[in-house]
């Protein structure tokens, strides 16, 4: 990978950093050469402090590192999009971003599924989701299918709250059933990405 450090004057190319799981956008920071190769060596997300004068490993000193999980570089070789898993609070301020205007749904199905994959397998005997699973995947697609002749007969009346909890019932059960046959939302994206080009 050709990162174009000498470009800038102080060879420091910005990284924009990005939750593995959910894609939500965390922070943004600086790496000269060394910030990179600490990062991709110690597995910690390491910057470049303009107001240190030093290499910052993010979490040095709150324990919330940013372990990395895969990078990449854009177009034009001078700006770093690092996805990695945070440990904790990702801002001075205790939020999991630093940016204060964002989405907050942006990325919640992607975490939705992470926890889908979490729990199916979890200790908890109590979990809905480990009991589903457990009953196997003719169980999955019959919740599907009763969630949506709910919906269905929900969206022939005008109660919206009725109809809001069947579609999210839906969904949520539709990200099971994803799971069970081993794919996630995003493949069904892709599909639809492709339909929307034609």
């Amino acid at each position: 990978m050709n990162i174009a450090f000498d470009k800038f004057l102080d060879k420091l190319v910005p990284a924009v950093v990005q939750d593995s799981k959910t894609s939500k956008v965390l922070m943004l920071g600086y790496m000269n050469k060394e910030a990179f190769e600490q990062t991709c060596s110690s597995g910690k997300v390491t910057f470049y402090s303009r107001s240190k004068s030093r290499l910052w490993t993010k979490g040095e000193d709150s324990g919330n590192f940013l372990k990395l999980v895969s990078y990449a570089l854009d177009c034009d070789g001078d700006a770093l999009l690092i996805k990695a898993a945070p440990t904790g609070p990702v801002c001075h301020t205790g939020s999991d971003t630093c940016w204060n205007e964002l989405n907050v749904h942006e990325g919640f199905l992607g975490y939705l599924e992470s926890v889908i994959e979490e729990r199916k397998s979890a200790g908890d005997e109590n979990s809905y989701v480990k009991s589903l699973f457990e009953k196997g995947i003719n169980k999955i697609a019959q919740k599907v299918g009763e969630e949506a002749v709910e919906l269905v007969i929900e969206a022939k009346d005008n109660n919206k709250d009725k109809f809001l909890n069947e579609g999210a019932d839906l969904l949520f059960h539709y990200l099971l059933l994803l799971n069970s046959k081993g794919h996630t939302l995003d493949e069904v994206i892709e599909v639809l990405k492709t339909r929307h080009q034609k």
